[in-house]
């Protein structure tokens, strides 16, 4: 069975031209490879939107061209993404070929008469006419886990239901290896141990898996959403050759994010799976990070050495306080002129004032500057002997030495990082 598995797809109302863009492709690309059934893992929207929204007309116009070509199968996703009752709609969408929401715990079969959902978690026998055989595992909702079991336990709980909810799948999907058919599962949540889109590991008690629970469902691929970026697991045994596999997101959608994006084009027999990434159009990203002040000079020979043109470009920097009026957005925005979007992100570090006690009781100012650079771990000789200019020299004779040090050289340039 050729599969194709499309997640986190993120409609939105700022994501909408990134992930129209990138879905609009990938379906072309699934219907130029002839695939026999669709699945959505999850977050097809990324917040809560009204039905006119441009953003739902847009999802509901690609899902229904989906359709229109193989049978679609739509998993709920994070909550805070896809709130309770959002994917409905798409059971009214119609099309040539049937749309099956699975916003449940429940086993599903794709039948000649299209998908075949069971009444409870599982089916108590196969239906007789089936040609694939699914597990479908939506978002869990831990709040509830939480006041059956008490938070202090709600993780643990999380992954040890699940681990038996899984083990539960086994015998059925054994069952329907032993008639040749293919099993798969599709889930919304995150495995120990993978790797976010900015490379980090996702290591925590409050995971809902592990590679060796989602193995022991026995079936032969399992499609999984929320993590954006695309990593697999595969595992040969009893069962056959098994495998795992994140999509990742349809598009890129924050910076910093590493990885191709894509879809994944599966093949699913009954002892094996295989899947590869088809990539997507997304949009490229670039981060330019300074480690003080950002330098036009040096952003000029930045832009020079790589194509910015189409890119969305972020410029970071770190300035004290009293800098932060110094740094020229305008002209930061005028260098990167040729990009398609660019976001200015300054990091203000705030001085922070030691108070001395005793100083208002002190009659010289001398004395008050020596104990305010003891308390700041300043050497007060500088500022002593600007102290006694003030008192000394006449204003003309203080301003006519600063302007005599204009010629000298100005300090270098702050350090620069650029990421792409």
């Amino acid at each position: 069975m050729r599969i194709a598995q499309f997640s986190d797809l993120h409609y939105g109302t700022k994501t909408l031209a990134e992930a129209d863009r990138c879905f609009g492709a990938a379906i072309d690309r699934a219907v130029a490879l002839g695939v026999k059934a669709a699945v959505i893992s999850g977050d097809a929207t990324d917040h809560a939107l009204d039905l006119h929204a441009p953003a739902v007309i847009r999802l509901v116009a690609q899902v229904r061209r989906l359709a229109d070509h193989c049978p679609v199968l739509i998993l709920q996703g994070t909550y805070s993404h896809e709130p309770p009752g959002t994917l409905a709609v798409f059971r009214s969408v119609g099309g040539r070929h049937p749309i099956h929401v699975a916003d449940c715990i429940q086993q599903v079969a794709l039948t000649r008469r299209g998908w075949v959902a069971s009444a409870a978690w599982c089916f108590e026998v196969l239906p007789p006419d089936a040609e694939m055989l699914v597990f479908c595992l939506p978002t869990v909702n831990k709040a509830v886990v939480a006041a059956a079991t008490g938070a202090v336990d709600a993780a643990q709980s999380v992954g040890e239901q699940l681990g038996r909810l899984l083990a539960g799948f086994a015998p059925l999907n054994r069952r329907a290896r032993s008639l040749g058919l293919p099993t798969i599962g599709v889930s919304h949540g995150t495995v120990f141990g993978c790797l976010s889109e900015h490379g980090v590991p996702m290591a925590g008690f409050d995971h809902e898996f592990t590679t060796g629970a989602l193995f022991a469902a026995e079936a032969q691929a399992c499609m999984l959403g929320h993590i954006h970026r695309h990593q697999s697991w595969m595992q040969q045994g009893l069962a056959g050759e098994q495998l795992i596999a994140y999509a990742g997101s349809i598009g890129r959608f924050h910076y910093g994010e590493e990885g191709e994006k894509g879809f994944l084009l599966w093949e699913v027999g009954a002892e094996w799976a295989r899947c590869t990434l088809e990539p997507t159009p997304a949009r490229r990203t670039m981060d330019i990070v300074f480690e003080g002040r950002p330098d036009l000079d040096t952003l000029r020979e930045a832009v020079t050495r790589q194509d910015i043109t189409g890119a969305s470009v972020r410029v970071r920097w770190t300035v004290a306080e009293e800098d932060r009026g110094a740094v020229d957005r305008e002209a930061i925005q005028r260098v990167l002129a040729g990009a398609a979007e660019t976001k200015l992100e300054g990091r203000i570090v705030p001085v922070l004032r030691a108070r001395t006690a005793g100083i208002s009781r002190m009659a010289r100012m001398e004395d008050k500057l020596r104990a305010w650079a003891q308390v700041s771990d300043v050497n007060p000789e500088p500022l002593l002997a600007c102290l006694a200019a003030l008192g000394e020299a006449a204003p003309e004779d203080i301003a006519a030495g600063l302007l005599g040090d204009q010629g000298a050289e100005p300090p270098p340039a702050e350090p620069m990082r650029l990421v792409a």
